[in-house]
C-alpha cells in the first residue's frame, strides 16, 4: 500500500511537520500486514523504520494515542520483534484507550497458549500491564494458568503479574494468596525471588505460608538471581525474628559471668559454665539461615552484601556479627552513592559495638577527593580524625563537632580538645570560629574549672566575630557565668547595647538575657544600662523581641503590677542549666532496620515493616518439616508431565536437578532422611529420562 504523497507533503524521513510524520506512521502501520507489495526483507526494514519513528514520537513526549487503532491491528503479527514493539505501545496507551485495548485481549489469550515460552511470557506481561478493571477476571485466570506452566520463565512472569493485579484490584487478594502459596512451593531458582516479592507486596504478614518453604528458600538462596536474593533475605530476616529466640541473651550472660570469674573457685566456675551451656541452644533452622547467607558476603552486588550485613546484625550472635565488617569496608571502594548508604549503616553499627570496625580504621580516613557528605560520615566514625581540617567549610564544621564529641566521651583528651578549640577562635574563617564557639559553650557546661580564662578570651574576640550563632553563644556564656567575670560582663553589655538595633534577632535575645542576669546580680552597675536595652527592645520590629522584653521587664523590675513570680526571678534566670549531650547523629537510627530507606532518612517511610521482637519461647519448629514422600511424588509428576514436551522440559530438568542438589526438604539435623530422599529423586529422574528416550 503506497503513501499519498500529495496529502502528506512527503519529505525525507524524520523531517517535515508532525502531521506528515503521523500520517507516515499510520500508512506504514496499515501496510505492515501486506506482503504483496514488498519482499520479506524490505518489508521488515520498512516496518522497523515506521516503528522507530513511532517510538521517536513517544520519546519526545508527543501524544501518539491517535495511532492506537492502527497499532493494535498488528498485535497478531508473526514477527516477534514487531510484536514486542506493539506490546510496549499497548502498555503505554491501553489505559487511555480502554475500549480499543479490549480488541487485543483475545489475541493475548491465544498467545498464552503459544508453544514458545517467550511469547507466552510476553503476552502475560502485557496483559497484566493493561490497567483496565474490566479484564481483571481474565487476568486472574491467566495468572492461575501461568502459575502451572512447565516453563519457569512463564511462572516467574506469573509472580510479577500478581503484584500488578493486586495494585489494580486489591479485592482479589484471597485468590492471589492461593497462587502465591502454590508458587512458593516451586523449586526453580528463577521463580523464587519473584514469588517472594509478590508475597511481600500482597500478604507480608502470612508467615504461615513460609513455614514449609523456609528450608527450601534457604538452600536455594545462593543460586537465585541477585535482586531476588535481596528480597528473600529481607523476608527471611523478618521471619526469623518471629520464629527463633534471641541469640543475644547468651552474650549478656557471658559478659556478666566474666566480671566475677576472677573471684570464684573452679567448682563454681564449672557449675556456671554448665548452666551457660543449657541456657541457649541455637535452633538448627536459625543456623541454616546464617550459614547459607554467609557466602553472599562475597557478592558483586552491593545490595546483596548490605542485605546479608543487616541480617547478621539483627539475627546473629554478637560474636559472629563481626564477619560482615570486611565486606562492608570493601563496598567503600564503590561509587559515592553506595559509600553514603554503607557509611550510614556502619555508623549505626559502630555506636553499639565500637570494636567492630577497629581493624579497618584506615579505610575511614578522609580524602581530599571525597564529597562533603562522605567526609562528614567518616568524621563521625573517626573520633581521632580531627586533624583533617580542610578548606571545605561544611566539613570543617563537622570536624569541630566531632572534636566536641571526643572531649565529652574521652576524658583523657578533654583538655587537649578544649585548648585546640580555643586556638580555632583566632581562625580567619567565620564558619570555623562560629562552630568552635558553639562547641566550647557546650563543653564549658560540663567543665566548670575552665570557665574564667576561656570566657575572657572569648569576650575579647566578640568584636571580631560576626556570625550570629557564635555571638549569641558567647553572650549566653557571659550571662550564664557572669559572677565569675564580674568586671568583663558589664563592659560586654555596654558594647552590645550600642549595636543592639543592628544585631540579629538571635543576638538581641541573648543581649536581653545578659542584661536581666546582670540586673539581678549587679544592679548598681548595670541598672540603667539594662533599662536602656529594655527600652530598645520594647520598640523593636520583631514580635519575639518585644514579647521577651515585656516578659523580662515584668519579671525583674519591681512595680505595683508585679506578680508572685518576680520573687523568684533569680531562680528562674540564674538556675543551673543541665549539661548538653554531645552525641552522634546516628545514635537514634538503630530502631530502624539496617539497609532500609527509613534508616537512611531517619524517619519512617511508607511501606516500612518493623522487625518483630524476639519471642521469649520459640514456636514449634516442626511446622517447617516437609513430608519427604510427598515431595518425591511432586517431583515425579513434574518429570512425567514434561516428558512429551520439547527443549523446555530439558531445560527445566537441568534446572531442577541443580536446585535439588542445593535444596533440602527435610530438617537439617536428619541427614539419613536427606540422603534417602536424594537417592529416590535421582532414581525418579533416571526413570523419566528413560521414558523420554523411548
Amino acid at each position: 500500500m503506497g503513501l499519498n504523497k500529495a496529502k502528506y507533503n512527503v519529505q525525507p524521513l524524520g523531517q517535515g511537520s508532525p502531521q506528515y510524520q503521523q500520517g507516515l506512521v499510520v500508512e506504514g502501520i496499515k501496510s505492515s500486514s501486506s506482503k504483496k507489495d514488498l519482499g520479506m526483507l524490505k518489508l521488515y526494514l520498512y516496518i522497523t523504520k515506521i516503528c522507530l519513528l513511532l517510538f521517536q514520537m513517544i520519546a519526545k513526549g508527543k501524544n501518539a494515542s491517535e495511532l492506537f487503532p492502527a497499532v493494535v491491528k498488528n498485535v497478531a503479527s508473526k514477527n516477534i520483534e514487531i510484536k514486542k514493539l506493539v506490546y510496549v505501545y499497548l502498555m503505554r496507551y491501553a489505559e487511555e484507550q480502554q475500549d480499543l485495548a479490549l480488541l487485543s485481549i483475545s489475541t493475548f489469550q491465544r498467545a498464552l497458549k503459544d508453544p514458545n515460552q517467550l511469547i507466552r511470557a510476553s503476552a502475560l506481561r502485557v496483559l497484566s500491564s493493561i490497567r483496565v478493571p474490566i479484564i481483571v477476571p481474565i487476568m486472574m485466570l491467566a495468572i492461575k494458568e501461568a502459575s502451572s506452566d512447565l516453563s519457569p520463565y512463564v511462572r516467574k512472569n506469573a509472580a510479577h503479574a500478581i503484584q500488578k493485579l493486586y495494585s489494580l484490584d486489591p479485592d482479589q487478594k484471597e485468590m492471589l494468596i492461593e497462587v502465591i502459596e502454590k508458587l512458593l512451593k516451586d523449586r526453580s531458582t528463577l521463580v523464587a525471588g519473584s514469588v517472594v516479592m509478590a508475597f511481600e507486596e500482597v500478604c507480608p504478614d502470612r508467615i504461615d505460608l513460609i513455614h514449609k518453604n523456609y528450608r527450601k528458600l534457604c538452600n536455594l538462596l545462593v543460586d537465585v538471581e541477585e535482586w531476588g536474593q535481596v528480597v528473600i533475605i529481607h523476608m527471611l530476616t523478618r521471619y526469623a525474628r518471629t520464629q527463633f529466640v534471641s541469640p543475644w541473651k547468651v552474650d549478656e550472660v557471658v559478659d556478666e559471668y566474666s566480671e566475677n570469674n576472677f573471684y570464684e573457685s573452679d567448682e563454681e566456675q564449672k557449675e556456671k559454665d554448665q548452666k551457660l551451656k543449657t541456657t541457649y541452644t541455637m535452633d538448627p533452622d536459625h543456623r541454616l539461615l546464617l550459614r547459607n547467607t554467609k557466602p553472599l558476603l562475597q557478592s558483586r552486588n552491593a545490595a546483596v552484601v548490605m542485605a546479608v550485613a543487616q541480617l547478621y546484625w539483627h539475627l546473629a550472635p554478637k560474636s559472629e556479627a563481626g564477619i560482615v565488617s570486611k565486606s562492608l569496608v570493601r563496598l567503600l571502594r564503590s561509587n559515592r552513592e553506595v559509600q553514603y548508604i554503607v557509611l550510614q549503616n556502619i555508623a549505626t553499627m559502630s555506636i553499639q559495638r565500637k570494636g567492630m570496625f577497629e581493624p579497618y580504621l584506615k579505610s575511614f580516613y578522609v580524602r581530599s577527593t571525597d564529597p562533603t557528605m562522605i567526609k562528614t560520615l567518616k568524621v563521625s566514625l573517626l573520633k581521632a580524625n580531627f586533624f583533617y581540617i580542610l578548606q571545605d567549610k561544611q566539613f570543617a564544621a563537622a570536624t569541630i563537632q566531632a572534636i566536641g564529641r571526643c572531649a565529652t566521651n574521652i576524658t583523657e583528651v578533654t583538655d587537649t580538645c578544649l585548648n585546640g578549640l580555643v586556638c580555632l577562635l583566632s581562625n580567619r574563617d567565620e564558619i570555623v570560629v562560629a562552630e568552635s564557639v558553639v562547641v566550647i559553650k557546650k563543653l564549658l557546661q560540663t567543665q566548670p574549672a575552665h570557665h574564667g580564662e576561656i570566657i575572657k578570651h572569648m569576650a575579647k574576640l566578640l568584636d571580631n566575630i560576626t556570625v550570629p550563632v557564635a555571638r549569641a553563644s558567647i553572650l549566653w556564656l557571659i550571662g550564664e557565668y557572669c559572677e565569675r567575670v564580674p568586671k568583663i560582663a558589664p563592659d560586654v553589655l555596654r558594647k552590645t547595647a550600642k549595636s543592639f538595633t543592628n544585631e540579629d534577632d538571635l543576638v538581641k535575645l541573648q543581649i536581653l538575657n545578659l542584661g536581666a542576669k546582670l540586673y539581678l546580680t549587679n544592679s548598681k552597675q548595670t541598672k540603667l544600662l539594662t533599662q536602656y536595652v529594655l527600652n530598645l527592645g520594647k520598640y523593636d520590629q520583631s514580635y519575639d523581641i518585644r514579647d521577651r522584653t515585656r516578659f523580662i521587664r515584668q519579671l525583674i523590675v519591681p512595680n505595683e503590677k508585679s506578680g508572685a513570680l518576680s520573687k523568684y526571678a533569680k531562680k528562674i534566670f540564674l538556675a543551673q542549666k543541665p549539661a548538653p549531650l554531645l552525641e552522634s547523629p546516628f545514635k537514634d537510627r538503630d530502631h530502624f532496620q539496617l539497609g532500609t530507606l527509613s534508616h537512611t532518612l531517619n524517619s519512617r517511610a511508607t511501606g516500612y515493616l518493623e522487625l518483630s521482637d524476639w519471642p521469649e519461647v520459640a514456636p514449634d519448629p516442626s511446622v517447617r518439616n516437609v513430608d519427604v514422600a510427598e515431595s518425591i511424588k511432586i517431583v515425579r509428576v513434574i518429570f512425567i508431565s514434561g516428558s512429551g514436551s520439547d527443549s523446555e522440559s530439558e531445560k527445566e530438568d537441568k534446572e531442577e536437578g541443580s536446585t535439588d542438589e542445593s535444596s533440602g526438604s527435610s530438617s537439617p539435623s536428619e541427614e539419613s532422611t536427606d540422603s534417602e530422599s536424594d537417592s529416590k529423586e535421582s532414581a525418579a529422574k533416571k526413570t523419566c529420562r528413560a521414558v523420554n528416550e523411548r
